[in-house]
């Protein structure tokens, strides 16, 4: 542990492929911006090369940028040369040569984050940093790292910027007397167990309508699902690429109800929707992974869409789907809720208390250890 500057600030970097918009790292952005730049240097090591406006939200509210676009041993060295105290990675998983850094010891602390959130299974990273609220009681056994559990939600999420709409429901080819489910994950969170319910939800509210951004893949499968309770799925779902972000805003606010997967939740998407006031029927899974609606809507205070079981799932989505009074309810709440949940500063101080007890601890074992 390199001892503490002149000024006494504590060196914490965090590095990753993703310092631009992208789903693992957004969230990122609340800790930099709230950090106590009094007790903290801020170093941010960008190894992608795919900058836009949220790469520009890193620089600015780091001391140190590094910009070291895929060269693995040049951004190794500098890390080295920078000598921090904590070395941060948002994600671990998501990028090959960023799990090989990972299992260097290129800072005396290191951590993960819950941007892919499982462990890494490596011996090189102490800690994974999560929520209070999207880890079960026995969390623990779930990783090999050292949990660590910030409160809320664990992080400090701005608020979207969604604007307002300006496309209609045709622009998407949906129908206007539709009741639109929003199943906007990516393909690999639909796991063919759960195919029924979407079925069943459409047995049961005929004028139903599940839009799929993504999920092309999942047309044969879910073929075969409605066709074991006598349906056709192509009168029910609609699988159309969304080409900008304004385009996916507007799908938020022309939806009644989004529709979360099962064991793997929807995170970024939850918050988004969230913004949207696009109420969320989920059910938390045994994994933090799927936890991250029901944490959002706990935050809320907006827990009746929350789901124990499958049929219960189905239940509050055909619910939403035929009231529409409760559905407006729901709605109003999570609209009039929006500050309890997000930028969130609660789990930001939490965070650099770990960090300065975590050095502090390191530097007291070093004086004993000399």
């Amino acid at each position: 542990m390199p001892p503490l500057p002149e000024n006494g600030k504590i060196r914490v970097g965090y590095i990753s492929s993703y310092l631009h918009s992208y789903s693992g790292t957004l969230w990122l952005t609340g800790w930099l911006r709230y950090a106590d730049t009094k007790q903290f240097e801020i170093y941010c090591y960008y190894t992608g090369n795919e900058p836009d406006l949220i790469t520009e939200q890193f620089r600015e509210y780091s001391h140190v940028f590094r910009h070291i676009p895929h060269n693995l041993e040049a951004v190794c060295q500098q890390i080295i040369d920078d000598k921090l105290h904590i070395l941060v990675f948002p994600e671990i998983g998501m990028d090959a040569p960023t799990i090989q850094i990972a299992a260097l010891r290129l800072a005396p602390v290191q951590c993960s984050a819950w941007g892919h959130p499982v462990t890494s299974g490596l011996p090189t990273v102490d800690y994974f940093i999560s929520s209070e609220l999207m880890e079960p009681e026995n969390a623990q056994s779930h990783y090999s790292e050292t949990l660590v559990k910030l409160p809320n939600i664990g992080v400090s999420y701005p608020k979207p910027t969604v604007g307002e709409l300006n496309n209609s429901r045709l622009d998407f080819d949906l129908r206007e007397d539709a009741i639109i489910y929003f199943c906007c994950q990516a393909p690999f969170k639909y796991l063919p167990q759960y195919d029924f319910i979407l079925a069943e939800i459409a047995r049961r509210v005929p004028q139903a309508q599940f839009i799929f951004p993504r999920g092309e893949l999942l047309r044969k499968r879910l073929k075969r699902a409605f066709a074991a309770v006598n349906l056709d799925s192509e009168d029910y779902c609609v699988f159309r690429a969304i080409a900008t972000r304004q385009e996916y805003i507007a799908m938020n606010f022309l939806a009644d109800v989004f529709l979360d997967t099962f064991t793997w939740s929807g995170g970024n998407t939850s918050l988004e929707a969230i913004a949207c006031n696009l109420p969320i029927v989920t059910c938390p899974g045994e994994f933090m992974r799927g936890l991250h609606a029901y944490s959002f809507l706990k935050m809320l205070g907006v827990t009746e869409t929350i789901a124990q079981n499958e049929e219960e799932y189905i239940e509050i989505a055909v619910k939403l789907g035929l009231d529409s009074e409760w559905r407006r309810d729901i709605s109003q709440r999570m609209s009039e809720r929006h500050a309890l949940l997000f930028d969130d500063k609660v789990c930001v101080t939490a965070l650099e208390s770990f960090y300065q007890g975590v050095v502090r601890e390191r530097l007291k074992q070093l004086t004993v250890d000399s």
